[in-house]
């Protein structure tokens, strides 16, 4: 009975790695068009037969998926998050795969205490949600090394790892924009710079739209939000105003966006009156202010769908890699933004 080819045999024949061969014959991206028909060719001259049957075995199969997420993130029952699990939950079942999160709190991130979902070998892949502190992530990194996972709304730098994250460069972009498109010129932004990678891409966001219209940001206006160790919020050490109010404030979140407009309103200032302020994720119950908020509505319907695609595929084939994908969001006008001029012009 002759012996059934394997990638191996195929990327020894050709002199690739297993992964590429994987890659080329799964139409996978990461090659040129040349070699993936090479590939292919060989692979019918040396009578490679796809193992069909197990995939679709495979195909039927039921998984458990893990969530993992920082409990400075979900304090509170209805926190942008959990509503983002409850999401992936729903997409995961329709897809007869059973999704469980673990909170991880502070001393377990501090401590690099792994998370008990893959101590005890509970799920067959992990979510990340969100940024864990960078010791933590290293931490996460060396735990997963060979498992499925996936990181949700965040980045760890590692060009190999997959990715589902809203477009917050080009979110901060379009806020920033919105403002200098009714007559604002003196912005402000609030969020902690360096607490997390979506905080930092809005920031960048911002910047890049100051940058084309000719405005240098002042560092008076970037207000912190929360601490830079655990993200923690609070209202009387954070938001702190400037001397100087700014005419709007761009900021990183809607809860962010209450929070200051409250500050000012405290000040003696009214909003939009007075200050015009918009916000992100256009999550309902981070928006604690009388007035409807201006915000970047994310898609989180589209990104948990990607997410639980991908961590199938990745729970299916260890091979399998899906890079980055950032999903677009749309703004939702209210009545936090008030014009006050014709549109700033953008420098020659």
């Amino acid at each position: 009975m002759a012996k059934a080819v394997k990638l191996s045999d195929i990327a020894a024949k050709i002199g690739v790695s297993t992964v590429t061969v994987s890659k080329a014959l799964s139409g996978q991206k990461g090659m040129s068009d040349e070699l993936r028909d090479r590939i292919v060719a060989l692979a019918d001259e040396m009578g490679y037969v796809k193992r069909v049957q197990n995939k679709e075995k495979e195909a039927g199969k039921s998984y458990n998926l893990g969530v993992i997420v920082a409990e400075r993130y979900i304090v509170e029952k209805q926190s942008f998050y959990w509503n983002i699990y409850q999401e992936i939950s729903q997409r995961a079942i329709k897809k007869k795969c059973f999704a469980m999160i673990e909170i991880v709190d502070y001393s377990q991130e501090n401590d690099c205490i792994m998370p008990m979902l893959l101590s005890e070998n509970k799920v067959d892949g992990i979510i990340v949600m969100g940024a864990f502190g960078k010791k933590y992530m290293n931490a996460v990194k060396g735990w997963t090394k060979n498992f499925p996972v996936l990181y949700f709304d965040t980045t760890d730098g590692d060009e190999a790892g997959d990715y589902v994250v809203s477009n917050n460069l080009y979110g901060g972009y379009n806020m920033t924009n919105y403002l200098l498109d009714r007559g604002h010129k003196n912005i402000g932004f609030v969020g902690t710079r360096l607490m997390t990678p979506s905080i930092d891409d809005r920031f960048f966001g911002y910047l890049k739209a100051l940058m084309e219209r000719g405005i240098k940001y002042r560092a008076d206006w970037i207000i912190d939000d929360r601490d830079n160790i655990y993200g923690k919020m609070n209202y009387d050490r954070q938001f702190i105003l400037p001397k100087e109010v700014p005419t709007a404030f761009f900021c990183n979140c809607d809860k962010a966006a209450s929070l200051i407009i409250r500050k000012l309103e405290e000040a003696g200032y009214s909003v939009p009156g007075d200050v015009s302020v918009v916000g992100f994720d256009n999550f309902e119950y981070d928006q604690e202010a009388d007035i409807g908020i201006t915000t970047y509505e994310i898609n989180i319907g589209e990104m948990a769908k990607r997410a639980v695609h991908i961590m199938l595929h990745k729970m299916q084939n260890a091979l399998y890699s899906a890079g980055v994908f950032s999903i677009q969001g749309k703004i939702i006008e209210r009545e936090s933004v008030k014009k006050i001029g014709k549109s700033v012009p953008y420098a020659k």
